[in-house]
């Protein structure tokens, strides 16, 4: 039954590769806006150790950025 039904789907197969290929591009994009993300916490960081900006800065864009990945992580399941 199982290569039956496979069969039937068969013409379905470019749609589902299309389908895995736009997650995969999806989950790439992803991953690259969390490695952005942390670059700019750590540049952040690196900028209070420095005394280039105050800590109110500091804690404002650190803020904003674990906002975003908050939200970067509740749009998908991981």
């Amino acid at each position: 039954m199982g290569l039956l039904r496979e069969i039937a789907l068969l013409p379905l197969a470019p749609l589902r590769v299309a389908t895995w290929s736009v997650g995969v591009v999806a989950d790439a994009a992803i991953d690259e806006r969390r490695a952005r993300i942390r670059h700019e916490l750590a540049e952040a960081e690196h900028a209070l150790l420095a005394e280039e900006i105050t800590e109110e800065e500091f804690d404002r864009r650190e803020d904003e950025l674990l906002d975003e990945l908050e939200e970067l992580d509740g749009g998908i399941d991981r």
